[in-house]
């Protein structure tokens, strides 16, 4: 099971060594508190999210308002562990200061409740995948005993005595048949039918997505 926290902070510290050769170069490249601060202010002036919003209040303990630049200044040091986050110094903790991290270099999914669902959501995923496999492999083996049992019962059935009473052996070759029909165990053919209905279900919801 993965850290998700840390694949969260994994994901924004690569998108800050990408964005800071871009828009916000000036502001990312050689980040301090004041650099980070204002570019907060800039963000948070081009229509947030509520999301953006709830991170911007939580850490703050304010929320944003045009109207307040100069109270907002005031806020440079709660930039600092951002500051170090983004050098490579320090490794944060504060989850309001990681969302607004996220935030700072426009790292999607966020904040980190967003990313975290995600992430479980693409676990679960690949733990549905790894089950049709198993099964699609059982199945398989299944269908490999059975038609090799009944080849053998075939085979037996279709061996006739060179010397020997007609009606014993329709008799024989009868009882043969039936021997077929009784150790083909139930379950085992339940298994493949659900194990057919699956692949073909799966294969059919893949097509679908692709389409879409």
């Amino acid at each position: 099971m993965h850290n998700t926290l840390e694949e969260f902070k994994k994901g924004i510290k690569n998108k800050y060594e990408i964005e800071k050769e871009a828009e916000h170069f000036d502001y990312l490249y050689s980040p301090s508190r004041g650099k980070l601060r204002d570019l907060c202010w800039l963000i948070f002036e081009k229509n947030p999210t509520k999301e953006d919003l709830n991170v911007f209040r939580n850490l703050f303990c304010l929320d944003f308002d045009h109207t307040k630049k100069n109270k907002f200044k005031e806020q440079k040091d709660k930039f600092r562990p951002i500051e170090t986050f983004f050098k490579g110094e320090t490794d944060p903790s504060n989850i309001d200061a990681i969302n607004l991290a996220a935030i700072l270099v426009d790292f999607q999914p966020r904040p980190f409740k967003r990313f975290n669902e995600k992430w479980r959501n693409g676990e679960t995923k690949l733990a549905e995948n790894a089950v049709r496999i198993n099964l699609a492999a059982e199945v398989e083996n299944e269908v490999i005993e059975l038609k090799s049992f009944v080849k053998n019962e075939n085979e037996e059935s279709e061996k006739l005595p060179e010397k020997g009473n007609l009606f014993l052996d329709l008799k024989d070759i009868y009882s043969n048949s039936k021997n077929i029909a009784q150790n083909i165990q139930p379950k085992r053919v339940i298994k493949i039918a659900i194990g057919a209905i699956l692949m073909v279900s799966s294969a059919c919801l893949n097509y679908l997505q692709k389409k879409d």
